[in-house]
């Protein structure tokens, strides 16, 4: 592992993405693993505020494109087959290898076997979080579905990984870190974007 503080995400929907998106931007290390099993290719948005109308495959397409132009490590197809706690952090194993990360983002719909795994705590056989999605394992997180008995909505989840991703930059760069762009800082987005 780098010195950089490392990220991995696991699911590749609109939590994960959303969460990779956030920790990535803001210059933590981040790897996420999509094994493109996401609802959202059952899913046609028309309840995603800002977006009229738009098929959830489309959707995901240019999620990814987002997060592939800021530099997430987007490991497509590589399946992760357990995570646990260990001294430096948490160890992850993948269908290809093991990798390290400081935090790690759980954000695999309604499957919640490696957050049974890790050993967080659940309640009404959903995984326990805190307001920030944090789970009762410090630096791991669960969002959506895993979360959520009945509200699985895009929108929520996408919501879910960005609450993920703040605290985990709050923790590395001071307290309530805020990923808030303006106008002005447009310009220089798209050029780091382009240039990268």
């Amino acid at each position: 592992m780098s010195t950089n503080t490392a990220v991995v995400v696991v699911g590749g929907g609109p939590a994960g993405l959303s969460a990779a998106l956030f920790t990535q931007k803001n210059g933590l290390e981040t790897t996420l693993f999509d094994t493109d099993s996401t609802w959202m290719h059952k899913a046609h948005l028309f309840n995603y505020l800002g977006i009229e109308s738009i098929d959830g495959s489309d959707f995901m397409e240019i999620a990814r494109s987002q997060v592939d132009k800021f530099g997430v490590d987007r490991r497509q197809g590589e399946t992760v087959t357990d995570v646990s706690n260990v001294d430096t952090g948490f160890k992850i194993v993948t269908d290809e290898g093991e990798y390290t990360a400081d935090y790690v983002v759980l954000a695999t719909g309604a499957n919640r076997e490696l957050a049974e795994s890790l050993g967080c705590d659940f309640d009404d056989d959903v995984v326990d979080v805190d307001v920030t999605m944090e789970t009762s394992i410090e630096n791991a997180y669960a969002t959506a579905a895993m979360v959520r008995v009945e509200e699985w909505e895009a929108i929520i989840s996408a919501g879910d990984g960005a609450a993920a991703a703040l605290n985990i930059l709050s923790k590395e760069k001071g307290d309530r870190f805020h990923d808030f762009d303006t106008p002005a800082d447009a310009d220089d987005v798209i050029e780091a974007i382009m240039d990268g």
